[in-house]
C-alpha cells in the first residue's frame, strides 16, 4: 500500500513591527512597497504615548494602508483603541493582560499573546482563546533569553498546541533559526528598518532566508525521505 503523501508544510510569514510612531507620515508612504514587495502577515503598530484623540488619528491613517496591502493591522498594547482606530487587534504583554483584554477584542479581532515567560503561562493564553502566542521578545529591561532558548520554545510549542507561535527575531540568523524550529510567524523589526540596504531589501533578503531554513528543515526531500524510513523501517 502506498505511504499518505505527507502534507507540505506552510512556509512562515511575516510579521513586521515599525518603530515607535510618532508622525505616520513616512511609513504611510513606504508601507505600500514593503507590503507588495514580501509576504507580510500582519503589521504590529507601536505607537509614542500621547493623548489617544492623537493616537486613535494615528491608528485611523495607517489602518487603511496596512489592510488594503493585505497585512492585518495590530497595536502593540493599547486595546482600548483597537475598535476606535480601526485596527484588527492587539498584542497584549503578559498572561495578567488576558482576562481584562480578551472581552473587548474576542470574537471579532486578533489578540495575540507574548511576554509569556514560562511553559504554563503559554499554555494557559493558548487556553484562553490566544490568536497566536510570540516567543523571544525583549522584557521591560531589554533582556530575552537566548536564540537557542526561544527556538526550542518554538518547537515544544508546534509539536503540541494548536494555535500559532510566533518568534521573535532580532536577527537574520535567529529568523532562520525560528523557521526551522517550526514558527508559524516570525516577527522581524528593528534590525530591518535599520538596514542600510533599506527596509524593502531587507524584508525581500529576509523572506528568501526563512524559505531557505523553512526547507532545509521542512521540505519535500525530507518529508520524502522520512515517509520513506517509516514505511520501510529504515533510518
Amino acid at each position: 500500500m502506498a505511504a499518505k503523501p505527507v502534507p507540505q508544510r506552510p512556509v512562515p510569514r511575516l510579521y513586521l513591527a515599525t518603530s515607535v510612531v510618532d508622525d505616520p507620515s513616512q511609513l504611510i508612504a513606504s508601507l505600500p512597497g514593503l507590503l507588495a514587495a514580501a509576504d507580510v502577515a500582519a503589521v504590529l503598530l507601536r505607537l509614542r504615548e500621547t493623548d489617544q484623540r492623537t493616537m486613535i488619528s494615528r491608528i485611523k491613517a495607517l489602518a487603511p494602508v496596512v489592510q488594503d496591502g493585505g497585512a492585518a493591522l495590530l497595536l502593540d498594547g493599547h486595546v482600548e483603541l483597537v475598535a476606535r482606530g480601526g485596527a484588527d487587534g492587539a498584542h497584549l504583554t503578559g498572561i495578567a493582560s488576558i482576562e481584562d483584554a480578551f472581552p473587548s477584542l474576542k470574537p471579532d479581532r486578533i489578540a495575540g499573546v507574548g511576554g509569556l515567560a514560562t511553559r504554563h503561562d503559554s499554555m494557559a493564553a493558548g487556553e484562553a482563546g490566544a490568536d497566536y502566542v510570540l516567543f523571544g521578545e525583549p522584557d521591560a529591561r531589554g533582556e530575552r533569553p537566548s536564540a537557542e532558548a526561544i527556538a526550542e520554545r518554538l518547537q515544544w510549542w508546534d509539536e503540541l498546541f494548536e494555535p500559532p507561535c510566533v518568534g521573535y527575531a532580532a536577527s537574520r540568523e535567529e529568523a532562520c533559526e525560528f523557521a526551522a524550529a517550526g514558527a508559524d510567524f516570525v516577527l522581524v523589526g528593528d534590525f530591518i528598518w535599520a538596514d542600510p540596504r533599506g527596509p524593502e531589501a531587507a524584508l525581500i533578503d529576509i523572506e528568501q532566508a526563512i524559505t531557505q531554513a523553512h526547507a532545509a528543515a521542512f521540505g519535500k526531500n525530507k518529508s520524502t525521505d522520512d515517509t520513506t524510513e517509516q514505511t520501510t523501517g529504515r533510518g
